[in-house]
């Protein structure tokens, strides 16, 4: 491999790997890799001079290089490009018109006018001879969807692409027709039997879509849904809450804990006159300790409502019945009664889910407040503490 063709791909590894825009899923490194393999291996077979071979392997390596810039007329950028890399690297302005006419010929509908150039348009469409022609044509179609070119159906692509097989392309190289056809042919029946499978299910389903709208309105699905919102809401609302329960919990016994060593170890110390610098330290920590322990017990104390209501609370639907708190002063033939009168009113017993999760809402914006001042006090608390402690030890130092 010559210097000029290892110079060459190191800039284009850089240029594609650096300034491409991801949007190009389909004109990538990956692509021109794959087109500068093509040109190697139709040059292998074919009786190609060796500077012809060079200026074919740089086209190709640059023939895609204008999409860091735009993709509407990315040739003649590439063009511009690959022109500024020879002229570094001293190459003749004759052999520099070569290499631009390889590249301007990649463009859509150009017709070959020499043996190089059909090589390098039948390396550039390549991949419609490759078994893996469905995986690269896909890339092609999403990379038109995320740039904004175009945004096609399944059965409008399928069609293109039956099109552009049949009516617009055709391999040109000797090599090329004996040994790339034959795979391009069953592509092309593939993209025919998958055309063929779509329209026959676009048919039956619209066969079917009449029915459907019929049925439209027995369907349980809308329904279901607002029950499966409720259900997956009021479980998540009460996830949170076990979650702020047992943050709570873990708060009360770590601080319990410290004040129980407190209790046993440092404050025995204290009547000792010669502690008597580790009093205020120590009255900070166990200030922090004692505000921790109360709002963790806020956080989790329960409250309690009078758990009564009317049948006139429920005729006018005020009480939420789904609630505990609620009636659980009630008798249970009034809670029956009450419960049967709710579910034979769907707006009632929605209205009823929905305010079971606003309260739910509520209680948990209360609890996790609290255990965010709580957090916020403990750590304070023990910040404060260790430098109290550490200005006592050091002042009792220099005593």
């Amino acid at each position: 491999m010559s210097t000029l063709i290892v110079d060459a791909e190191k800039f284009v590894f850089n240029l594609l790997s650096n300034e491409l825009d991801t949007k190009y899923v389909y004109h990538n490194l990956a692509h021109t890799q794959r087109v500068v393999e093509k040109t190697k291996e139709l040059v292998e077979n074919l009786n190609i001079t060796e500077t012809d071979t060079e200026n074919l392997e740089i086209a190709a390596w640059f023939h895609d290089t204008g999409f860091t810039q735009k993709s509407s007329g990315h040739e003649e950028i590439s063009v511009a490009i690959v022109s500024d890399f020879l002229k570094q690297k001293k190459v003749g302005q004759k052999r520099i018109d070569a290499i631009s006419k390889l590249i301007l010929a990649t463009k859509m509908g150009h017709e070959p006018q020499t043996i190089l150039e059909e090589i390098i348009i039948d390396a550039d469409c390549a991949h419609l001879a490759s078994k893996s022609f469905f995986d690269y044509t896909s890339l092609l179609r999403k990379e038109w969807e995320i740039s904004g070119f175009k945004i096609i159906s399944d059965e409008e692509w399928m069609k293109e692409n039956i099109a552009f097989f049949t009516g617009q392309h055709r391999f040109n190289t000797e090599y090329a027709l004996k040994n790339w056809t034959k795979r391009k042919e069953k592509n092309l029946s593939k993209l025919i039997k998958n055309l063929k499978s779509l329209q026959e299910d676009l048919r039956k389903f619209n066969q079917k879509q009449e029915a459907l709208e019929l049925k439209k309105e027995k369907i349980e699905a809308p329904e279901r849904g607002i029950e499966t919102m409720f259900r997956v809401a009021l479980r998540n609302h009460i996830t949170l809450s076990d979650i702020a329960d047992t943050k709570a919990n873990i708060l009360l016994s770590v601080n319990a804990i410290i004040i129980s060593v407190a209790l046993s170890n440092l404050l025995p110390k204290l009547d000792n006159p010669s502690n008597t610098y580790l009093i205020y330290p120590t009255l900070i920590f166990m200030g922090f300790t004692v505000a921790s322990i109360v709002l963790s017990i806020l956080a989790t104390r329960p409250n309690v409502t009078k758990g009564e209501f009317t049948k006139e609370d429920v005729a006018n639907k005020k009480v939420n019945l789904l609630f505990f708190g609620n009636f659980h002063q009630m008798s249970l033939k009034d809670f029956e009664w009450a419960m049967g009168e709710m579910m034979q009113d769907k707006d009632y017993l929605y209205g009823s889910l929905t305010k079971d999760l606003y309260f739910l809402g509520l209680v948990l914006n209360r609890k996790y407040n609290l255990l965010r001042t709580t957090y916020t006090v403990f750590m304070i608390g023990i910040l404060v503490s260790v430098v109290a402690f550490a200005i006592a030890f050091a002042t009792q130092g220099m005593a």
